[in-house]
């Protein structure tokens, strides 16, 4: 028979489950801040019933805990508080959130991922502990981790995290020489792809893929156009056309091309012109150093990049051991001859990878991989 302590157990599971899934709401819109859920739960008598609900703001402000404070009132007195991050501990334009839940009288507070920056590691949980408040600390913590995955790579590494989406064909192709682009998987799938856009803080492309295909890279599915993420083009020599799609809507959608200091002069203003950005960048034997690119990327608060560039894109960000997340969809039909082989499939998974989750969409087989600590 199950004890109380038991079954308490299950009820902090499910209710950080159920904050994790509210965290996801704002990820790649939250700025500089990590997307945070948080829940505010008493029990009258009648069962725990939620009665605060808060997610980081679209911008980074406010935090997730004043606002579910704020949405349960006097009712969070004697509370139980799901956070999926450590509340903060340091001062900024606001009082720490920790401080807020101590103000607030909350009696319980459960913790999920433990947050690396060293303003907060540790310092939330102690304020909290030093009040009086009962804490849990990683419950779901890997699953909240890796909601916040970006926001942690950059605080641990200072450098976003780095996904690399592929999609396969059949025979290990990701498209046919000079035709463009091609389709290899089906709407399911596509739509997922712009999900993952939607969810990003940023996308990269290589100028090859943009010369050849003219994409748009935005997110196209209905109600969430405007979470469309920064689209970046690795161009080193400044290719970009002025009346390619990317140029034409960097307007409505912001466009960064990184390129080198000696590019011609007449081809940035045309470029400015349209409103694109760029980013200098620092070239080594030839080509856009990719360290510090992602460096510098972090230092503008972009702490999630997809990438969705070629085959020589992808295999560049592999070879230096950049790419933390492989998202791979594969289709049913065959590319065949004149096929671009793709630099990693199904069969070839590099070193330290795990398979993280997989899922079908339509016809297609989706597998994601993690890259382990």
């Amino acid at each position: 028979m199950n004890t109380g302590r038991a079954s308490a157990s299950d009820l902090d599971r499910r209710f950080m489950a159920a904050a994790i899934r509210l965290s996801r709401r704002h990820m790649g819109l939250a700025g500089t801040n990590p997307s945070v859920g948080t829940l505010i739960v008493r029990d009258d008598g009648a069962g725990q019933q939620i009665v605060g609900r808060g997610v980081t703001a679209i911008g980074g402000r406010p935090h997730a805990e004043p606002q579910a404070l704020a949405e349960a009132g006097e009712a969070a007195r004697g509370a139980t508080a799901y956070v999926t991050l450590e509340p903060c501990a340091h001062h900024g334009r606001t009082p720490p959130c920790a401080n807020a839940l101590v103000n607030a009288g909350i009696a319980r507070v459960v913790g999920a991922a433990a947050d690396p920056d060293p303003r907060v590691s540790g310092n939330g949980y102690a304020i909290l502990r030093e009040a009086g408040i009962e804490v849990v600390e990683g419950v779901l913590a890997d699953e909240a981790a890796d909601m916040l995955r970006g926001y942690l790579m950059r605080s641990e590494k200072k450098r976003p995290e780095v996904t690399l989406k592929l999609a396969l064909s059949a025979d290990g192709m990701i498209g046919r020489m000079g035709e463009g682009q091609i389709a290899i998987t089906g709407p399911a799938s596509r739509r997922q792809v712009h999900m993952m856009r939607a969810e990003s803080d940023a996308i990269l492309v290589g100028i090859g893929t943009a010369l050849a295909d003219d994409p748009s890279l935005t997110c196209r599915l209905p109600g969430l156009q405007s979470r469309s993420p920064l689209r970046i083009v690795l161009d080193r020599d400044m290719k970009l056309p002025t009346n390619s799609a990317l140029a034409r809507t960097a307007r409505e959608v912001p466009v960064l091309l990184t390129a080198a200091s000696d590019c011609p002069s007449d081809k940035r203003r045309a470029l400015a012109g349209a409103g694109v950005d760029f980013l200098g960048v620092e070239v080594h034997e030839g080509q856009i150093a990719l360290p510090e690119l992602l460096e510098d990327l972090a230092a503008r608060g972009i702490a999630t990049l997809m990438v969705e560039g070629g085959a020589f894109t992808a295999r560049r960000f592999l070879e230096e051991g950049l790419v933390d997340r492989l998202a791979l969809f594969s289709g049913p039909s065959e590319i065949g001859a004149g096929g671009i082989a793709a630099p990693v499939d199904f069969d070839h998974i590099p070193e330290g990878f795990g398979l993280l989750r997989e899922a079908r969409f339509g016809e297609d087989v989706y597998r994601e991989y993690v890259k382990g600590g």
